[in-house]
């Protein structure tokens, strides 16, 4: 069997990721669509329930929305009863947004079976390949959130086409 150059296997890795990221993009807005709110709450609520509650302002820098876009992101998530808005206990003129329990809870009923396929999905590498898998999932995510943050610092990321100069 013919061994694979490291440059190919990069290619092969770097080729598959788009198509996973399309399908998790496709979920994450079917999950959205039914439980009544827009694919970016999601993000929203994985802030919550990942750093705990925030304000609107933290949050909006936390998934890159604006502060009108936030506040109809709120209100979205208010109306499906996935957060709620609570006095903060140290500063009584700011506002908390919170996730709350059965919002997480419906959510996660929906990822239960993704869940489920990638813990077999994973069972089948060892350790020592989890945790490269792990170092790659976190450098990439590094190298993501550095992309961003220069392209939201006005640094284009290519040289703008013709349609876009326009």
């Amino acid at each position: 069997m013919a061994r694979t150059s490291r440059r190919d296997a990069q290619e092969r890795v770097l080729a598959a990721l788009p198509g996973w990221v399309n399908a998790m993009s496709q979920l994450n807005r079917l999950i959205a669509e039914r439980i009544g709110v827009a694919a970016s709450d999601l993000d929203c609520l994985h802030v919550l329930n990942q750093h705990g509650p925030a304000t609107a302002a933290e949050l909006a820098r936390s998934v890159g929305l604006t502060p009108g876009s936030v506040s109809r992101m709120i209100d979205r998530l208010d109306a499906a009863g996935c957060i709620t808005r609570t006095n903060d206990p140290q500063d009584r003129r700011r506002v908390l947004i919170e996730p709350t329990g059965d919002g997480l809870a419906r959510i996660a009923a929906y990822y239960e079976g993704l869940t489920a396929r990638a813990h077999d999905d994973l069972a089948v590498f060892q350790p020592q390949a989890l945790n490269t898998l792990l170092e790659f999932i976190e450098r990439s995510q590094r190298s993501a959130v550095d992309e961003l943050t220069g392209l939201r610092q006005g640094h284009p990321a290519a040289p703008p086409t013709d349609q876009e100069k326009q």
